[in-house]
């Protein structure tokens, strides 16, 4: 599971100059934070980190599997979600039927509830992608990476009105092990990739098919993007891989837990 690095460079230039308090200002059509999110010091956890009696602890290896065996193949959305490019998304898994991860951005989720609650509505699962997507976030401290995990768990889970996030991605794969175990006990299964399209970099909507029939043979979980910037060409390149994927006999699941 190669690190995305595409989305460093959006995040980097959004966030602000320093995270004293998780509070956050969204605009419009971008999300903006302050910035100890990436280099600043590490604030408390806003959210306890104590197992709840609800929370069912999870395996803390980091999924790549799907639950429809073999032939099963697991859609994820990162980093939204996004009032322009999120239903657009939502439309062309309706069209075809398919189930995915959306894997959220807090500071996202936060300011676009309706979205996440319209995602839930639909069948789809969520995925805590962290406060502010710092994709470095592996060399800050332990406390650091909490507040991270913790704090966008529980903004997805009151934007979505109570239901929790199912699985932890963590940005650009900067997994650690004391991360991973903190989400295994928050009932967040860590979850990986194995086809990175490279739609966030825009190759054109023809890459990013093109990636996705060559390295479908790594493995079953595909990462695409529904924010950070123009998402037309996923949005086509789903209309595409959809279909194809249905045709080559495959079903769409959900990533192991």
């Amino acid at each position: 599971m190669a690190r995305h690095g595409g989305t460093r460079g959006w995040y980097g230039k959004v966030v602000g100059a320093a995270l004293g308090v998780t509070v956050f200002a969204v605009g419009a059509s971008m999300w903006t934070a302050q910035a100890g999110a990436v280099g600043g010091p590490s604030p408390k956890a806003t959210a306890t980190a104590a197992p709840r009696s609800d929370v069912r602890t999870v395996a803390m290896t980091i999924a790549h599997a799907s639950d429809k065996g073999a032939h099963g193949v697991n859609i994820t959305i990162d980093d939204g979600p996004d009032p322009v490019w999120t239903p657009q998304v939502l439309d062309v898994l309706r069209e075809y039927g398919v189930k995915a991860t959306f894997c959220m951005v807090g500071t996202q989720a936060q300011a676009h509830p309706d979205l996440v609650k319209k995602v839930v509505a639909a069948g789809h699962r969520l995925c805590d992608h962290t406060v502010s997507h710092d994709t470095t976030m592996d060399k800050k401290s332990p406390a650091y990476r909490s507040q991270q995990i913790l704090d966008a768990e529980s903004m997805i889970t009151k934007a979505s009105g109570g239901v929790r996030p199912m699985y932890y991605r963590a940005p650009g794969g900067a997994f650690t092990p004391d991360s991973r175990k903190l989400a295994a006990s928050r009932g967040m299964r860590p979850l990986g990739w194995n086809v990175d399209t490279k739609d966030f970099e825009r190759p054109g909507t023809d890459a990013i098919v093109a990636t996705v029939q060559r390295e479908l043979p790594n493995g079953p979980t595909l990462l695409f993007h529904d924010a950070g910037g123009d998402r037309s060409q996923t949005v086509e390149a789903l209309r595409r891989v959809l279909p194809w994927l249905k045709q080559q006999g495959y079903s769409f699941g959900f990533p192991v837990r």
